[in-house]
C-alpha cells in the first residue's frame, strides 16, 4: 500500500497564499502580483535545478485537492470551471476535490478525472486509496486542506518547499493543527528554495 504524502510550497513564515484571493490573483496578497510567482519561482524559473522535487509532485496514483485549490468558484457550480490547468492537467490520475456541492465527475485530457467529494476528508482518502492501488496518495493543498489531514493524523510524509521571503498574513500551514512529531528524512537547499521532507510520526 502506498503512503499518504503531501508536497506544498510555503513562504519562510509558513504561508501558502496571502489574503484577498481572487480569480485574477489566486494567491492574493503574496508580496507580488498575486500569481504566486515568488512562492513557485523554484518550479518555473529553475526547473532543472529542482527536477526531482517537481517529478515527485505528480508521482502518485491519486490526488486530493481542496476546492479553493481547484478554483475560485464558490457555492453552487454555476459556471463551467475545470481547474486552473487547462484541458490537460498535470495529474494524469484520479483527483478528488473536497466540496460541499455535488457535481458529476469531470474527465480531462491525459487521464485526469476530477471527482467531487461532499462527505469529508476521510471519504476522499478512502476513494483515493482505492484508485491509487499500491501507489502513493498525494494531498496537494491548499494549506487548509493539508491542515485538516494533518490534524486527523492522516498524512505520513510531509514535503515542504520553502521560499526565501515572508508573506505576513494569509493561509498558513499548521494553523489549528495539534503538535506534531516529525522525523527529518532529507533536506536540500537550492537557489530559490529549500526542500525539507519529514516523516510524520504517530
Amino acid at each position: 500500500m502506498g503512503k499518504v504524502v503531501c508536497g506544498i510550497s510555503i513562504s519562510a513564515d509558513g504561508y501558502s497564499a496571502g489574503l484577498n484571493q481572487t480569480e485574477e490573483r489566486p494567491f492574493g496578497d503574496d508580496g507580488g502580483d498575486g500569481s504566486g510567482a515568488q512562492l513557485h519561482a523554484w518550479m518555473f524559473d529553475t526547473p532543472e535545478e529542482n527536477r526531482v522535487e517537481l517529478d515527485q509532485l505528480t508521482d502518485a496514483g491519486a490526488f486530493i485537492l481542496g476546492r479553493n485549490m481547484f478554483g475560485p468558484v464558490r457555492g453552487e457550480w454555476d459556471r463551467n470551471w475545470n481547474g486552473w490547468w487547462g484541458e490537460n492537467p498535470p495529474y494524469h490520475a484520479p483527483v478528488y476535490v473536497l466540496t460541499h456541492y455535488a457535481r458529476e465527475p469531470q474527465p480531462m485530457a491525459g487521464g485526469t478525472t476530477f471527482h467531487f467529494v461532499t462527505d469529508g476528508i476521510e471519504s476522499a482518502l478512502a476513494q483515493a486509496r482505492e484508485a491509487a492501488g499500491d501507489r502513493d496518495i498525494a494531498i496537494m493543498g491548499g494549506a487548509n486542506t493539508v491542515n485538516q489531514y494533518l490534524a486527523a493524523g492522516l498524512i505520513e510524509e510531509l514535503r515542504l518547499h520553502i521560499s526565501p521571503f515572508t508573506m505576513g498574513a494569509g493561509t498558513r500551514l499548521f494553523e489549528g493543527v495539534p503538535p506534531l512529531h516529525l522525523e527529518q528524512v532529507s533536506s536540500r537547499g537550492a537557489s530559490l528554495v529549500t526542500h525539507v521532507t519529514y516523516r510524520v510520526l504517530p
